[in-house]
Parts: structure tokens; C-alpha cells; sequence
């Protein structure tokens, strides 16, 4: 009797351990989709001809943009002023100036 006894608890002692390995069906995760603010390039670019105007001491009318780029957190605008002089607007993912560099 003490080997069947024995037996049937390392036969529950198995079941549980066997039950304790396994894990319930896990549901799909969706990928959540990350809302865009609503950026409006032209204001931006004109942001940036304001900056550049005031930076380099003449007319928005003689700054002109060469390049609009998005990034994953950013945006950036290049562009030049009648004299060839090269800057970069960055602006944030909302659409903020953040700076105006030269290049």
C-alpha cells in the first residue's frame, strides 16, 4: 500500500508540475497608431524665413527654401539667402520652432 500511495504522489506531484509549465493562449497585440499633430508646412516654412530674415539682417523675400524633411521626431527646413548663405530651421515633432543653424 505505502507504493501506491507513493506513486500517486509523484503522479500529482507530475500533474502539477506539468500544469505549472504550461501558459494560456496569449491574444495578438495590435501595434497602437501613434496620432500625427496636424503640422502645416507652410507656416513652418514661413517660421523659418522669419528667422533667417532676422538673422541674417534682410527681406523674408530674398530667403529661399531649398528643402522640407521629416524625421521621426522632427522636422527640418534648408534653405539659402541671396547670397548663398546656407541654414537649417529645425522645428519639433508638434511643429515648434526649435533653431536655426548655418550650414
Amino acid at each position: 500500500m505505502p507504493k501506491i500511495k507513493n506513486s500517486r504522489w509523484a503522479l500529482v506531484f507530475c500533474v502539477l508540475l506539468l500544469s505549472a509549465c504550461t501558459t494560456p493562449e496569449q491574444q495578438p497585440q495590435y501595434a497602437q497608431v501613434a496620432q500625427q499633430p496636424v503640422v502645416e508646412g507652410d507656416v513652418m516654412i514661413e517660421t523659418c524665413r522669419q528667422e533667417a530674415a532676422y538673422r541674417y539682417n534682410t527681406r523674408e523675400q530674398q530667403i529661399s527654401v531649398v528643402d522640407f524633411k521629416q524625421y521621426q521626431g522632427s522636422y527640418e527646413i534648408q534653405g539659402s539667402t541671396v547670397r548663398r548663405e546656407g541654414f537649417t530651421c529645425s522645428f519639433d515633432e508638434s511643429g515648434q520652432f526649435l533653431h536655426l543653424s548655418t550650414t
